[in-house]
């Protein structure tokens, strides 16, 4: 078992970083965006017509998901504040269960990132065909297109986290005006002759209920975001937690309140029917077909924004890692305060993934891909939860509030049963898939636990 001692520490900046004008710590705005931003990528704009078919009972789905993720917020908050270092679920499941537990959590996490980047790209591209009709006309120039929208983000990484934060508060303001628009204005033009039945399928009440849920789980992966840059927070102790919350509970009220206006806006025949739903809500608020261009500029805008703060997640858990001898050293490399080959690294992964799928024409690969990321990203959910129980349970009083502890149980349990969850609502063949990804992390750990159990050479 790896003792508190052996855990890394993020030591105070050297005063040569700190003149460096192009590595900043976050504050709690910048921290809150990072969270908002990764947990609202492009999903959204697609999700009211992806539940409609259930009927207005996705909404309850809605509500007992937002419920376990802010639960799950809740959880990696009170973890921050007693491990506030770099690299979030892997610092938490190393430290309560050892190196294997924080290899796992740290691969798993890894796989989750770069390919759900790929899918961020690939998705962005039908939205700038809306804006630029000519890159749809052959499959290479959208493969540019997606690559390019990997690469832009990268090379603000690589910039420095000054910037990283700048892109970040951008674009996640630029992307929340339209949504807000359609979340809160839509409530005006609200009618409730839209909203269809409560149940739309022949199933039972519990059964329409999962079947919902489980298309929207992919939508809170995310909350993670502040932990795992907690770095790169200032004081992250206390404010990794407040913006984990912040950022959930944010993102939580524009997917409820936009999804409730989207279903009081569009005709439940018409909004299943969908393609773009929140157009067809701007055009039933104001008339005409202008929508459909502002929305195309927000989806960019918001999967722009995604991929800037995931690919800078996706280098912090390597980067921790390799600090401890976990992955390769060079992974431990970092200027400008950004970890730059995982971040090199990462895109590259992710571009040629986007190359095979368009070159490949492997539509049906890459979707059950990205339903893995599902699968993939509750491994470290379930470990950090399951430390956090540890923690509570082990008489620890060095991590443990004694007059928190029933809330502070009832939180890890309800967050492990979300994550719990998770695994479920990612269906068989993703759960098999991402299974093997896990497997094929185990030979990897035995090569580099191999490594710093070699016995020096002697004279």
């Amino acid at each position: 078992m790896t003792s508190t001692a052996a855990l890394p520490t993020e030591a105070p900046a050297p005063p040569g970083q700190d003149r460096d004008p192009h590595a900043r710590r976050f504050g709690l705005p910048i921290a809150t965006c990072l969270v908002m931003g990764n947990i609202i990528g492009g999903g959204i704009f697609l999700l009211p017509a992806s539940v409609a078919p259930f009927g207005t009972i996705s909404l309850v789905a809605f509500a007992v998901l937002t419920v376990g993720a802010v639960a799950l917020a809740l959880v990696f908050g009170r973890l921050a504040r007693r491990h506030p270092q770099t690299g979030g679920p892997y610092v938490y499941a190393r430290a309560a269960f050892g190196d294997f537990a924080g290899f796992l959590a740290a691969w798993s996490y890894w796989i989750t990132s770069w390919v759900s980047n790929a899918a961020l790209a690939v998705a962005s591209v039908g939205y700038l065909t809306v804006l630029f009709p000519e890159i749809g006309a052959h499959k290479w120039s959208m493969c540019l297109a997606a690559l390019a929208m990997q690469w832009l983000p990268a090379l603000a990484n690589l910039a420095g986290t000054r910037y990283v934060g700048a892109v970040q508060l951008v674009a996640t303001v630029l992307k929340f005006a339209p949504l807000l628009l359609v979340a809160v204005g839509g409530l005006f033009f609200f009618d409730p002759d839209n909203l269809g039945p409560f149940q739309a399928t022949d199933q039972s009440a519990a059964g329409a209920l999962s079947a919902s849920a489980a298309i929207l789980l992919f939508s809170y992966l995310g909350v993670e975001s502040a932990a795992v840059s907690a770095g790169e927070v200032r004081d992250p102790a206390r404010n990794v937690g407040r913006a984990t919350i912040l950022g959930t509970t944010g993102a939580a009220v524009v997917y409820l309140l936009g999804t409730l206006s989207v279903f009081g806006l569009v005709a439940h025949d018409r909004l299943v029917a969908s393609e773009a739903p929140f157009t067809d809500a701007v055009n039933a608020m104001f008339g005409g077909t202008w929508g459909g261009t502002v929305v195309a500029c927000a989806a960019v805008i918001s999967m722009a924004g995604a991929l800037n703060g995931w690919t800078l997640l996706s280098a912090q858990t390597p980067y921790a890692a390799a600090k401890d001898g976990l992955f390769p050293r060079a992974f431990e490399t970092k200027r400008r305060g950004v970890p730059v080959v995982g971040v090199v690294v990462t895109t590259a992964l992710a571009s040629a993934l986007t190359v095979y799928n368009y070159t490949a024409g492997s539509g049906g690969v890459f979707e059950i891909l990205v339903l893995v990321t599902t699968f993939t990203a509750t491994v470290p959910y379930l470990l950090s939860t399951a430390a956090q129980l540890y923690f509570l349970l082990s008489g620890r009083a060095e991590r443990v509030h004694r007059g928190r502890l029933a809330r502070d149980g009832a939180l890890a349990c309800l967050a492990f049963g979300f994550s719990m969850w998770l695994v479920a609502g990612s269906g068989y063949a993703a759960v098999y898939q991402g299974v093997l990804f896990l497997f094929a992390g185990v030979a990897v750990y035995a090569v580099m636990a191999a490594r710093r159990h070699r016995p020096a050479p002697t004279a």
